[in-house]
């Protein structure tokens, strides 16, 4: 990325703004401190605060400890682990449709930034030399919106955390309808064979970006295309994380007193 750029981000940090949840006092079109240790506090801490337990590969909320994971039931997700910034719940939720549906922009780099701290909260870090790149978006998607919103927030993603972003490594190898409808098989089926790999990830370490992760089906089939081109490794980087749907007498624990 060119430096002006990096130098443009950090200028543009410092500018006063309104939190963009509360309409509060922050910086740079962040959240406020207090929106954000809010929004993002149960993607960054673990369950023994009282916390949702979550499936150690795909990040679902689970109720137990030992709930086996819908998601990944019957599926061994192509990636390794997953990093997310925080649930798609409100008031959260809103942040990625301003960007995705609103046009929101620089709602990209707000996005960008906060799964860069959720990299930065794990006790286990990127592996060193790992490289970005992005869920490539529909040509229907392209022409509805302008742009892809999983480019642009590996974009600020990458900025933040000083990692190369790649946008030459993953495609499209056919269009498709949405999913939006489907469950978690049709998504599982509707996306087999979706992406194709260029030769050039052999060896490469993968952090894989998406803006919303549902089923966890898109960045399987992402990651297992450059697992089969040759890749070393595939972290799921999204932002947001669709919490699941569980059997009726299946509860979540009680949240414990968090104690300072």
């Amino acid at each position: 990325m060119p430096r002006w750029r990096h130098l443009a981000a950090r200028l543009r940090a410092l500018v006063p703004s309104d939190c963009p949840l509360c309409a509060g006092r922050s910086q740079g079109g962040m959240l406020c401190a207090a929106c954000e240790d809010a929004v993002c506090r149960t993607a960054r801490n673990p369950p023994d605060l009282g916390l949702p337990w979550r499936c150690a590969r795909c990040a679902l909320p689970l109720p137990e400890h030992d709930t086996a994971c819908p998601d990944c039931d019957g599926l061994a997700p192509a990636f390794s682990r997953t990093i997310i910034a925080f649930d798609y719940a409100p008031p959260a939720d809103a942040l990625v449709l301003q960007l995705k549906n609103g046009r929101r922009y620089g709602r990209a780099d707000l996005l960008g930034n906060l799964l860069a701290e959720a990299v930065r909260h794990q006790a286990q870090p990127l592996e060193p030399g790992t490289v970005v790149v992005p869920i490539p978006a529909s040509s229907a998607s392209l022409r509805r919106r302008g742009f892809n919103p999983a480019a642009e927030i590996a974009r600020a993603l990458g900025r933040d955390l000083g990692l190369p972003v790649r946008h030459d490594l993953l495609r499209r190898s056919r269009e498709q309808a949405k999913q939006s409808g489907l469950g978690r098989l049709g998504r599982r089926e509707a996306v087999r064979g979706l992406y194709a790999c260029a030769p050039q990830a052999r060896g490469l370490r993968v952090g894989l970006v998406d803006d919303v992760m549902t089923t966890g089906s898109t960045l399987h089939a992402a990651a297992a295309a450059l697992r089969m081109a040759g890749a070393a490794s595939v972290v799921a980087l999204a932002v947001a994380r669709t919490p699941g749907q569980f059997p009726a007498g299946l509860r979540a624990r009680p949240r414990a007193e968090c104690r300072n």
